[in-house]
C-alpha cells in the first residue's frame, strides 16, 4: 500500500486502484463492501468492455455562487494562497496562469472574458463559494481577502456573479485548447500533464518541478485543480527535432522522481496510457507492478481490450505523431499565415473536442456535426486529415487527395471555428486554400464556378429581370435549370430586384442634384444642411442584385437620419469567389477594392455595409489576401468598415440618433444573428440597434448556423443536411412565433432559408428600424 500515492492525495490514477480494492472487506475489517467497480474505474478499457453504467448523484449547489478572482504576481503566490483559501471549504479553487491570459489575448471569444482582468497577473485563483445568498458569499470572501492581505498575498480581488462568473469559468474551461495558439513548432506538450500531489506539498512540489525545467532551459503553462493539488503543466517543446524528442523523455522521467518523491500520482485524472505506461513500475515497485500484470492477464488473457496503454506500455517517446528531425516543405499559399505557413495553422488543433459541441450547448461551431454527430464532420477531423497529408503526403502538391476534399465537404465556411475554437483553428480559411491547391492539379467543377461568377451572372439576368426570374421560378423550367446547375429541385431560388441598388442610386442622385438647385423636396431626402455626416455605402453583389429593396431603405433610412450617403466606385465583394475557394481570383478583387477605397475611408468617412459575409471580408479575409504593398492599407482600411448595424450602434451610444424619432409601438422581435457577424464582430450591435425605438423587445434566438451558408444549401447533395441543421433550432423557434412577432436576420441566405423552411419573411434589421421611423 505504501508504494500507491498516498491517501490524501484527492486525484490519482495510478495503475490498477488495487490500494481502494485493499480499503474494503475483506482485506480491511469494518471496510466497505467489496466493490470491483473500484478496479474498473480508472482502467481505461483495458480490462472489460463496459455496457451499462449506474452513476452516483451528488447534491446540487447552492442557489448562490460567487468568485473571487484573486490576482497574484506569481504562481508560487497563488498556490501559498490557495492553501489558505482552502481553510474556508470553497467548492473550486482553480488557477489560470500568466501563459494561458496571454493567449486569451489572441482569441476572439476569450478576449470578451478578460474583462475582470486587472494589470499583468502572473496568476490568478479562481476560488469558487457557494452558498444560499450573495451576502454569505460576501462575507466569507471578505475573510479571505482580509486574511491574503495581511500575509501579502495578491493585489486585486475582484468577486463575480452570474453571467460575470460564467465567463471566468468559460475562460478557464478553454485553457487546454488555448494552448494551440502558441505560435510556431514550440508546443505545449502533454509529457506530464496532470501530476497530482497532497494539496499542502503542492507549493513546493511546483518550486522544484519549475527548477527542473529551469534546468533545461525549458518553461511550462500551469493552469487547472490547484483545491485538488493536481495542476495541468505542459512544458513548451518542440517535438518535430531530435532535441526536442530528447528533452520530451527527459522531463518525464525526472518528474517521475519527483512525483515518487512527493507520494504523488502521475496521473491525476487523464489516465497512464502509452505516454506514462511505462513509468508504472517506478510509482509502484517491482512487486505490486507484477500484480497489475496479473490483473490484467485475468481480466484479459487473449489482451484484446486496449493493450499496452497500462502495462507492458512501449516508450513513451515512440510512435509519435512527427519523427524527429522529419523535414515538411514550405507552403506557399495565396492567404497569409501570421508567424506560420499552413500546416502549422492546422497543427493549432490539439484535439480538445470543442467543435463537437450540440445545438444544446450553444454556439456556432460546428453546424455539420451538430447534424451528423459523425467525427469526420468535425473541425477537429478536417484540421487532423489536412496536417496528416501535409505532413506525410509523397505527391509534389500534397493537397492533391481526393480523402482531404471529402472531408471537407460538409464545412460550410460558417467561421464558428474562428472565434469559438480556443485555438483559433480557422477552418473556412484551410478550406478554401485547399480548394485552390487542389484545384491548381485537377480544376474545378462546373458549378464551383457558376456560382462564383455570380456577379457576372447576375449583371447578364439584370439587363431582363423579368426573364430571369422567370427562368428560376417557373414550373418545369426552373426544374432544367436547378438540374442543369446541380442545384436541389425543391429548393427556391433567389430572384432578381426589378432594378439594381445602382442604377436606383444613380437616378436618386439626379433627383437629389435637381431638388437642391431648386430647392424642392425629395421622398426620404433632406436637403443638405449643418450636422451632416459623410458615409461611403458599400453596394455589395447580393444588394445591388437581389436585395436592393433593401439597400434603398438602408440609404433613405440614413439620409433621414442626416447622413450624407455615397456610393463609391468599388468592385464587387469577392465572397462567391472565396466560398468556392477560387483564391487568386479573390485575391484580385481584395486588391482593388483596397486600391479604390482606402483614399476614401477613414474615421471620419467610414464605409459600411449591410449584408455581413460581404462588408466583413475587409475585416477578415481582404487582410489576409492583400499584397505586401497593400497589407497596411488593408488593415486601415479594416479599421473604419462596418456593418449598419455597428454604425448606428455607435452613433446611439455618441448621443447622435435618439429615440423620440422612432414608433411608441410594442413589438417583439425575434433576431437570428448571421455566423461571419457572430464570428468577426457581433450580434450585441445590431440587438442594441433594434432596440432603438423604446418599446421593441429584442430577443436572439440561440441558433448557430441557419444551415444556407451562401450556395451550400442549394447545392443537391447538401440540401438535406442544410435544412437538418436549419432545423435543430432556427425554424423550429421561427415556427413557434405568432405572426405578429417580428423575425430578423441579416444576411441574405439566413432569410432564404427562413422563407423557405418556414414560409415566413424575414426582416433585416435595417428594414426593422427604417419601419419603425416617425
Amino acid at each position: 500500500r505504501k508504494q500507491f500515492p498516498k491517501k490524501t492525495v484527492e486525484r490519482r490514477n495510478t495503475g490498477y486502484a488495487v490500494d481502494v480494492l485493499l480499503e474494503a472487506a475483506p482485506f480491511t475489517m469494518g471496510g466497505d463492501d467489496f466493490n470491483f467497480c473500484k478496479l474498473i474505474a480508472g482502467s481505461e478499457g483495458t480490462l472489460a468492455f463496459i455496457t451499462e453504467i449506474k452513476l452516483n448523484l451528488v447534491p446540487l449547489p447552492a442557489k448562490e455562487i460567487g468568485l473571487l478572482c484573486v490576482h497574484f504576481n506569481s504562481i508560487d503566490e497563488a498556490l501559498r494562497a490557495n492553501i489558505v483559501a482552502l481553510k474556508y471549504k470553497p467548492t473550486a479553487s482553480e488557477l489560470i496562469d500568466h501563459y494561458i491570459l496571454e493567449c486569451t489575448k489572441n482569441n476572439i471569444e476569450q478576449r470578451k472574458n478578460r474583462f475582470f482582468v486587472k494589470g499583468d497577473p502572473g496568476a490568478i485563483l479562481v476560488i469558487e463559494f457557494s452558498k444560499t445568498t450573495r451576502e454569505q458569499i460576501t462575507e466569507i470572501v471578505s475573510q479571505v481577502e482580509a486574511e491574503l492581505r495581511t500575509i501579502s498575498l495578491g493585489y486585486h480581488f475582484p468577486l463575480l456573479f452570474g453571467d460575470d462568473s460564467k465567463k471566468i469559468w468559460t475562460l478557464r474551461k478553454a485553457g487546454l485548447g488555448l494552448l494551440g495558439n502558441l505560435p510556431g513548432d514550440d508546443k505545449a506538450v502533454p509529457v506530464i500533464e496532470d501530476t497530482a500531489v497532497d494539496v499542502y506539498d503542492l507549493p513546493a512540489y511546483i518550486r522544484e518541478f519549475n527548477e527542473i525545467l529551469k534546468k533545461h532551459g525549458l518553461y511550462s503553462v500551469h493552469y487547472a485543480h490547484a483545491g485538488s493539488g493536481e495542476l495541468h503543466l505542459r512544458p513548451i517543446i518542440n517535438l518535430k527535432t531530435k532535441e526536442g524528442n530528447r528533452l520530451f523523455r527527459i522531463i518525464a522521467e525526472e518528474i517521475a522522481a519527483l512525483v515518487k518523491k512527493y507520494n504523488g500520482s502521475l496521473s491525476g485524472e487523464h489516465g497512464d496510457g502509452r505516454l506514462r505506461g511505462e513509468f508504472i513500475r517506478q510509482m509502484v515497485g517491482e512487486k505490486n507492478y507484477e500484480l497489475l500484470r496479473t490483473i490484467k492477464r485475468t481480466w484479459d488473457p487473449q489482451n484484446i481490450f486496449n493493450p499496452n496503454k497500462i502495462v507492458d506500455t512501449p516508450s513513451m517517446n515512440t510512435m509519435l505523431r512527427y519523427t524527429p528531425g522529419q523535414q515538411t516543405p514550405a507552403f506557399k499559399t495565396i492567404f497569409r499565415f501570421y508567424n506560420q505557413d499552413i500546416l502549422q495553422h492546422a497543427e493549432q488543433c490539439n484535439g480538445s473536442g470543442d467543435c463537437r459541441k450540440t445545438h444544446l450547448s450553444g454556439g456556432t461551431m460546428c453546424p455539420s456535426f451538430m447534424a451528423t454527430r459523425n467525427e469526420k464532420d468535425t473541425t477537429r477531423a478536417r484540421a487532423n486529415i489536412l496536417r496528416e497529408f501535409l505532413t506525410r503526403s509523397e505527391k509534389i502538391n500534397r493537397f492533391d487527395h481526393k480523402e482531404i476534399l471529402d472531408v471537407m465537404d460538409l464545412c460550410i465556411s460558417c467561421k464558428g471555428c474562428k472565434s469559438e475554437c480556443p485555438s483559433n483553428v480557422d477552418m473556412a480559411k484551410l478550406k478554401a486554400e485547399f480548394l485552390q491547391q487542389y484545384y491548381d492539379s485537377n480544376g474545378a467543377s462546373f458549378r464551383s464556378k457558376l456560382i462564383a461568377n455570380f456577379t457576372k451572372s447576375a449583371s447578364l439576368g439584370a439587363i431582363a429581370p423579368g426573364l430571369y426570374n422567370f427562368m428560376v421560378t417557373a414550373p418545369g423550367v426552373s426544374t432544367l435549370v436547378k438540374k442543369v446547375s446541380g442545384f436541389a429541385t425543391n429548393r427556391s431560388m433567389p430572384t432578381l430586384h426589378k432594378t439594381t441598388l445602382r442604377k436606383w442610386w444613380q437616378k436618386h442622385q439626379r433627383e437629389k442634384s435637381r431638388a437642391t438647385e431648386k430647392q424642392l423636396p425629395v421622398a426620404g431626402y433632406r436637403l443638405p444642411g449643418t450636422g451632416i455626416r459623410k458615409l461611403y455605402f458599400f453596394c455589395d453583389e447580393f444588394t445591388n442584385y437581389n436585395d436592393a429593396d433593401i439597400g434603398i431603405k438602408a440609404i433613405l433610412l440614413l439620409e433621414r437620419l442626416r447622413y450624407e450617403v455615397i456610393i463609391p466606385n468599388h468592385e464587387e465583394s469577392g465572397r462567391a469567389w472565396l466560398s468556392k475557394g477560387f483564391l487568386r481570383h479573390a485575391q484580385g478583387i481584395a486588391n482593388k477594392n483596397i486600391s479604390m477605397l482606402s483614399p476614401l475611408v477613414n474615421a471620419a468617412t467610414p464605409l459600411i455595409g449591410i449584408e455581413p459575409s460581404a462588408i466583413l471580408t475587409f475585416r477578415d479575409e481582404y487582410i489576409d489576401l492583400a499584397d505586401d504593398d497593400q497589407f497596411d492599407a488593408a488593415k486601415q482600411l479594416a479599421k473604419n468598415v462596418f456593418m449598419i448595424d455597428e454604425f448606428i450602434a455607435s452613433e446611439i451610444e455618441q448621443g447622435n440618433i435618439s429615440k423620440e424619432r422612432f414608433t411608441k409601438e410594442k413589438r417583439l422581435v425575434k433576431l437570428h444573428g448571421h455566423c461571419q457577424q457572430k464570428a468577426v464582430s457581433s450580434v450585441g450591435s445590431s440587438v442594441e440597434m433594434l432596440s432603438l425605438p423604446e418599446n421593441y423587445k429584442v430577443e436572439i434566438i440561440p441558433s448557430g448556423c441557419c444551415g444556407m451558408a451562401g450556395s451550400f444549401g442549394y447545392e443537391r447533395e447538401h440540401y438535406e443536411i442544410s435544412m437538418k441543421i436549419a432545423e435543430l433550432v432556427l425554424l423550429p423557434a421561427v415556427r413557434n412565433q405568432p405572426p405578429g412577432v417580428i423575425i430578423a436576420a441579416a444576411g441574405t441566405s439566413c432569410r432564404h432559408q427562413v422563407k423557405d423552411g418556414v414560409g415566413r419573411r424575414a426582416l433585416h434589421p435595417v428594414e426593422i428600424l427604417s419601419d419603425a421611423l416617425l
